[in-house]
């Protein structure tokens, strides 16, 4: 599913409610989740799961073209852990 599906998801369960109105609602939410992330933070939503930040340390790698050696920087990447209650829905 995409951003604009989802809107159109909502839009459609929640006729009350304006097409742009649920558009920066769901940007503002991306945007929170994204700014906590940003600070180092973790975001919890209780039955879906937790969002966090791991640092990956640096690495050398490989050019998979030439074959070359190369130097990867160390970075951090998002990381999202599935909740209990999500799980037991997929799995059903």
């Amino acid at each position: 599913m995409t951003k604009s599906e989802l809107i159109t998801k909502l839009s459609a369960t929640h006729p009350d409610l304006k097409t742009d109105d649920l558009e920066k609602l769901v940007n503002t939410v991306f945007e929170e989740i994204t700014g906590a992330l940003v600070e180092g933070g973790r975001v919890e939503l209780r039955g879906f799961g937790a969002f966090s930040v791991r640092a990956r340390a640096a690495r050398k790698g490989r050019n998979p073209r030439t074959g070359t050696a190369v130097s990867v920087p160390a970075k951090r990447v998002p990381f999202f852990k599935c909740g209990k209650e999500l799980r037991a829905r997929i799995n059903k």
